[in-house]
């Protein structure tokens, strides 16, 4: 039986805790945030935790964690 492979490409944008959860980072912050209000850029410089549903699927993608 050959080995299952890991997804580089998701392993680089996921960290895992040693709880088990998923960490990722938020979406939208990289350019045309002047427009938006101090408390949205601020809110997204915070890391968000993966919804459940999206979980299985990164588990999936990366068997050995």
């Amino acid at each position: 039986m050959m080995k299952l492979k890991t997804k580089k490409l998701l392993r680089k944008r996921v960290r895992i805790t040693s709880r088990k959860k998923v960490i990722i980072r938020t979406a939208g912050q990289d350019h045309f945030n002047s427009r938006e209000s101090s408390k949205v850029t601020k809110n997204k410089r915070r890391d968000k935790e993966l919804s459940s549903v999206n979980i299985k699927t990164v588990k999936k993608l990366l068997p050995y964690l």
